[in-house]
């Protein structure tokens, strides 16, 4: 065959640095966003805060207006792990300790975002989405079993063995089950989670990028089979490891030095001197509902225009950085708007879909799940989970976790559902009614909720019941 030169013109989806940084400030809370803005001022000098009464505070939008989200924002912190070639190792790029904001702009003495913020861990976070998931009750126990063996930075280092052991009596479960359950947990935010090895961590993330993301493939090879020998083959070495051009080889390293090899350790708790800082604030305004993005006790952020005039009259090397920097500032200020309307489309979304709950309380919350929110607002379910990890809203309830809204459930008769919160409330009403010398058991209690239209068996009342701290019944008996 003759060789010959041809060029194609085609459409890519590109994993870009400014993709990359909305991705990342989605899913942190507003503590890490105030600390990541905080840093980003420090380190870019096209960066300043805007004084307060230069801009107004953004229109509220009701359950059925759409409010485009730009309302004054929170900050944030926390970037990503990085893989340097040139000595082969991981470090991690720590954030700027911001001060924490006050929230919203209420004066109340019952002021709920001072109270101390009680973060998901990994593990809640993991627990959450497996409830959540279209999963049998068998399958919910062996996943239940798997996250309690998931470590910290979010690697499953048990063995199968182990986890099989774990769950008996209960459940005898062999290898390949174990596996079926594993790998839906794997797709879990955050992404990589449940590795059992770097190199598998980071082929759950390349699986996760679209397929024509440059530089995927050979990234993904390279993750199988080289993992080891990375830190010292270099782009040189990787090209002719994987019989590449350089280009696509420095593609490749590129797209794992993006990647994060510790997907779990941006979980865990506040320490006991931070506080809740609410995401959003809603109220209800001559009976209708309504949601704005809470404001930070910080000024707006904005691009510094004394800099940005500087660059017309700076030097061919001053002009290049202060381009550079100018560019970094437009897309912090872009994925921030964006980090806000996406903020505000998942908590319109959960206002439309529990007035009830913020009406009436627990007993009214309906069933819901990160799949329903996502077909509702248009965007993948891992979107809808990083939005709503560790946020919090302010509502007329107090303050809540955004996840507060979400709920599995079971059908009752007549039609619809009832979320397990609701459950537990009306397992919470019967037994504060029953009477003391004859507690109600959990067949009885069982036998109530049947009578009332909801069908729950005996073992899940018996569930609910210790979720609430609640003594059985031959531990409740009062003899007046």
């Amino acid at each position: 065959m003759k060789a010959r030169l041809q060029t194609s013109l085609g459409q890519h989806l590109v994993l870009t640095p400014q993709l990359r940084q909305a991705l990342h400030l989605l899913q942190l809370s507003s503590l890490e966003l105030e600390a990541e803005i905080a840093e980003a001022i420090e380190t870019n000098p096209l960066l300043e805060w805007q004084d307060e009464d230069e801009h107004a505070h953004p229109p509220a939008a009701d359950q059925r207006g759409a409010d485009d989200g730009r309302g004054e924002r929170e900050t944030e912190r926390e970037a990503p792990d990085a893989w340097d070639p040139a000595d082969g190792e991981w470090y991690e790029r720590s954030g700027y300790d911001g001060t924490p904001g006050t929230g919203s702009g209420d004066s109340d003495g019952e002021d709920a975002a001072h109270r101390v913020a009680q973060t998901d861990s990994l593990r809640d976070h993991l627990s959450w989405q497996l409830q959540m998931g279209p999963l049998s009750p068998r399958d919910r126990a062996i996943g239940a079993t798997l996250i309690d063996a998931i470590e910290d930075d979010g690697y499953l280092r048990e063995s199968f063995d182990a986890i099989a052991e774990a769950l008996r009596p209960d459940i005898e479960a062999d290898h390949g089950e174990i596996g079926m359950v594993l790998r839906q947990i794997q797709q879990f935010d955050p992404v990589g989670v449940g590795a059992r090895d770097l190199g598998e961590c980071l082929c759950l993330q390349l699986q996760a990028l679209p397929d024509d993301t440059p530089g995927r493939a050979l990234a993904m090879q390279a993750a199988k089979t080289l993992i080891d020998r990375l830190p010292k083959l270099g782009t040189t070495g990787l090209a002719e490891a994987l019989r590449c051009s350089h280009a696509d080889a420095d593609h490749a390293l590129q797209l794992l030095r993006s990647l994060d090899p510790r997907p779990g350790a941006r979980y865990g708790e506040l320490p006991a001197d931070h506080y809740v800082v609410p995401d959003a604030v809603i109220t209800r305004h001559n009976g209708v509902w309504r949601a704005t993005l809470a404001g930070s006790h910080h000024s707006r952020l904005t691009i510094h225009r004394g800099y940005e005039r500087m660059i017309q009259h700076a030097s061919e090397g001053d002009a290049g950085y202060l381009r550079g920097r100018l560019q970094e500032a437009r897309w912090l200020l872009k994925n921030l708007e964006a980090r806000g309307e996406t903020l505000m489309k998942v908590v319109q979304c959960l206002v439309r879909q529990q007035s009830g709950f913020l009406e009436f309380g627990g007993r009214a919350l309906r069933p819901l799940t990160l799949r329903e929110v996502a077909a509702e607002i248009g965007m993948h379910e891992s979107t809808v989970s990083r939005a709503v990890a560790r946020k919090f809203v302010r509502t007329p309830r107090g303050t809540l976790a955004l996840r507060d809204f979400f709920a599995s459930g079971v059908e009752i008769e007549g039609g619809g559902g009832a979320s397990s919160v609701a459950i537990q409330e009306m397992i919470r009403t019967l037994i504060d009614a029953e009477d003391p010398r004859k507690p109600l058991s959990d067949a009885r209690l069982a036998e109530s909720l049947k009578a009332s239209g909801v069908p729950v068996a005996r073992r899940t009342v018996a569930k609910y019941r210790e979720a609430l701290n609640i003594a059985a019944s031959h531990e409740r008996v009062r003899i007046a």
